[in-house]
């Protein structure tokens, strides 16, 4: 009896230390897959935040390359715009300067009528009331006088640069032009202007009165027409002193 005892107590142990080392092989087995299951689990969690973050990236690159193409478009329509409207500048000027080309050319048709000039101070370039007057004497002859132009030669002293007195000059033949138009109703397609500037002084530059003298507009009331029976008639405003 006691044999069959120990008989059954070692199958007892024996059967034991057999489970015992299959659960030992079997997690020696498992291990190593479960650990490479959660680092593939690791990387494919990794690999989604990766591509989502390049998706993110592309989508904004995508988003930022769309408004720039769209300011490079905005841009180009505007650079077209301004192409087209210094297009139509440089049209509008050729064809001023077409016209008055033609003028000049032609004057060897026209006779003066009446003629002025008006004087203004050192550096100014408003109209003394003595300038309005005369202006206004040969403004009266405009009525009585066919196929009239009129036409404006600006002038200045020699103090200052060529470049500041050829803008002064301008300014005081735009004030005549302005006067002309507002007070007179003179069209401003009758007005011409010929000349500007200090280059051609109409006394000399080396006295105090020369060079008031030669801050003027001269002004040319001429016609087309063949009467002949018009007599020029010649005013001018007192210099300024100033």
């Amino acid at each position: 009896m006691k044999r069959i005892c120990l008989t059954l107590m070692l199958a007892m142990v024996a059967a034991a230390s057999i489970g015992c080392s299959t659960k030992n092989y079997v997690r020696q087995q498992t291990t190593p897959l479960i650990n490479k299951t959660n680092e593939l689990d690791d990387m494919t969690a990794t690999n989604s935040k990766s591509i989502k973050d390049v998706d993110q990236r592309a989508q904004a690159g995508i988003q930022q390359a769309q408004a720039s193409a769209d300011a490079a478009d905005n841009k180009a329509l505007a650079a077209g715009a301004s192409a087209d409207k210094a297009q139509m500048a440089a049209n509008s000027a050729n064809q001023r300067v077409d016209t008055l080309t033609n003028t000049v050319i032609n004057l060897d048709n026209y006779r003066s009528v009446a003629e002025t000039s008006v004087h203004f101070g050192f550096n100014k370039d408003n109209l003394t009331k003595e300038a309005k007057e005369a202006i206004d004497q040969l403004a009266a002859s405009v009525a009585t006088t066919k196929g009239y132009i009129i036409t404006l030669e600006g002038g200045t002293d020699s103090v200052g640069s060529s470049d500041y007195n050829y803008s002064l000059s301008q300014r005081r033949a735009d004030a005549v032009i302005q006067y002309l138009a507002s007070e007179k109703s003179i069209p401003a397609y009758k007005i011409y202007l010929i000349g500007l500037g200090k280059d051609k002084p109409v006394e000399s530059n080396t006295t105090s009165a020369g060079r008031a003298k030669n801050r003027r507009v001269d002004i040319h009331l001429m016609t087309n027409t063949g009467a002949s029976d018009q007599q020029t008639q010649t005013t001018s405003a007192n210099p300024s002193s100033m």
